[in-house]
């Protein structure tokens, strides 16, 4: 029982610690995100025509 309520005590205090993200930051993750979801894309892409072009 002591676990949980040490859980949730250091839950509130995260909460009462983070701040909502300002424009130029909401952008920045959106930004950072969408290029990691490109990237991996391209990187299966890529792999799966290299495994294609192999097998004949």
């Amino acid at each position: 029982m002591a676990k949980a309520k040490q859980f949730g005590t250091e839950c509130l205090r995260v909460l009462r610690i983070t701040k909502k993200p300002n424009r130029e930051e909401f952008s920045a993750v959106v930004k950072v995100s969408a290029l990691g979801i490109l990237v991996i894309g391209l990187l299966g892409f890529v792999i799966i025509m290299i495994s294609r072009f192999i097998r004949g």
